[in-house]
């Protein structure tokens, strides 16, 4: 009885050393959530590379033939073309870049007719051709943060558009008292202006590495004007045309783009925070 009794008096001796012991221990700071690795700012140059389609618009085709006024015009616009162009821009930091690209949109058909009617007469013209243009620009954009490797931006530029009008054809059809009359062919020279351009864009990123991104973007790009060179009859060699050109007016483009960019040089990677014990 009296060794159970000792026993007992040792254990609890034991648990009373042991709690102030634990007692003067210093607390033990929870886990806190692992760090984030932060992209670093970085800056450097780029390449670039663009194809896409177009789908453009006009304000209106004008020849300044006083004889040629008064039509109304139906149906007058482009075929889609491809669009292939290349660049080099600068990246200022995650969000700003810049960057100046050349390209060339390629022949886009043109068709239309304009018309005029009044007693016991009509009159049309059906026009036929192709449109090209070589476009440069200077543009800045602005990359509005990324989520899961997915970067939204927004852009606008300014430059010039070569535009250039090949194989344009007026084909006049001539009805009288109800009986068709003869009818004309004539052509106009090709001929390319130089114009005024700029554009707003739009898109998605997609950085597949830190030095390889992919984008796909919508762009809207005003391509200034375009006028044919001067005319030619083709049915008629003793009658003397008309000296006017036609004018393809405030043409503009609704673009779809998919393009690429290669980093000269690969961005660090991305560091994790300085935690501190507080």
């Amino acid at each position: 009885m009296s060794s159970l009794k000792m026993l007992a008096a040792a254990g609890a001796a034991s648990l009373t050393f042991a709690t102030a012991h634990a007692a003067d221990l210093a607390p033990i700071a929870p886990i806190g959530p692992l760090p984030i690795p932060v992209a670093q700012e970085f800056s450097g140059w780029y390449l670039r590379g663009d194809i896409g389609m177009s789908n453009q618009n006009l304000k209106s085709l004008d020849n300044p033939d006083p004889n040629a006024q008064g039509f109304s015009s139906a149906g007058l616009g482009f075929d889609s073309a491809s669009i292939f162009g290349v660049g080099v821009g600068y990246q200022f930091n995650n969000w700003l870049r810049f960057d100046a690209t050349g390209e060339w949109r390629g022949k886009a058909n043109f068709h239309g007719s304009q018309y005029m009617s009044g007693p016991g007469f009509a009159l049309a013209d059906n026009y036929s051709g192709s449109k090209s243009e070589s476009l440069f620009l200077a543009n800045f954009y602005v990359d509005l943060g990324t989520w899961w490797c997915i970067t939204p931006f927004v852009g606008a530029g300014i430059g010039a558009s070569y535009n250039r009008i090949s194989g344009f054809r007026d084909d006049g059809v001539n009805t009288y008292q109800g009986t068709a009359q003869p009818g004309s062919v004539t052509y106009a020279a090709d001929n390319g202006t130089w114009n005024f351009a700029w554009d707003v864009t739009a898109g998605l990123a997609y950085k597949v590495t830190p030095g390889f991104t992919v984008e796909l973007a919508y762009r809207y790009v005003s391509l200034g004007s375009a006028t044919t060179g001067l005319p030619n009859v083709a049915f008629d060699a003793s009658f003397t045309p008309p000296q006017y050109a036609w004018t393809m007016k405030n043409i503009t483009s609704n673009d779809v783009m998919l393009g690429v960019r290669w980093m000269l040089w690969e961005p660090p990677p991305p560091v994790a925070p300085l935690v501190r014990k507080g």
